[in-house]
């Protein structure tokens, strides 16, 4: 395992059990960032990086009991928080890395990932990665219930310009990656990036 898979377990590890409590408030964020996908019934669909599987029900109603949701996280403490919220029962979990997906190529209509961009060691082959197991047509989303200067501030942190997820360097970084941004919204109360997979 990777030093930066290692920091990434140990930070989410840690804060794993009281992650929902700290965020109480973001379900309706999720549920509107899942509408913005499109999906319909009988999709199947990826959260990357689902950590305790917040966007897992509203991606369940989205597909329907016909559809396919899967929920892969790196972190096993995540997964294990997803489980006691009763999230395993909207999707499958998966233990693994979004650098080699255990999932077929072109197999899936969309990605939905929130807060996965910052954490990615290698942003451009990890988005690669998602384009695989993605059909040409489909869609990914990259989210973040708070804009990026809000999350600056809550992180005590200066937001500068070369953040992954500005517009300038994330439209670039994603149609180097197999996608094509088709849609970017940075406010305080969300961030969404949508993307379309090319052909």
């Amino acid at each position: 395992m990777s030093d930066d898979h290692t920091r990434v377990q140990e930070f989410f590890g840690s804060r794993a059990a009281d992650w929902d409590r700290r965020f109480p408030g973001d379900g309706p964020a999720y549920a509107a960032a899942v509408a913005e996908l499109g999906l319909r019934e009988g999709d199947r669909v990826l959260d990357a990086g689902c950590g305790t599987g917040r966007a897992l029900p509203p991606l369940r109603t989205a597909v329907g009991p016909t559809g396919l949701v899967v929920g892969a996280d790196l972190t096993p403490a995540m997964l294990q928080a997803a489980v006691r919220a009763g999230r395993d029962r909207d999707g499958q979990l998966l233990l693994t890395d979004v650098s080699t997906l255990p999932l077929r190529s072109r197999s899936l209509d969309a990605v939905f990932a929130a807060g996965l961009v910052a954490h990615l060691p290698d942003p451009a082959g990890n988005l690669r990665e998602l384009a695989r197991v993605v059909r040409p047509g489909g869609v990914l989303a990259l989210f973040h219930p708070i804009g990026r200067a809000a999350l600056a501030a809550r992180q005590k942190r200066q937001l500068t310009p070369d953040d992954l997820r500005a517009e300038h360097n994330l439209r670039p970084l994603l149609n180097g990656s197999g996608w094509a941004m088709t849609a970017y919204v940075d406010e305080d109360n969300r961030f969404l990036a949508l993307a379309t997979r090319a052909g």
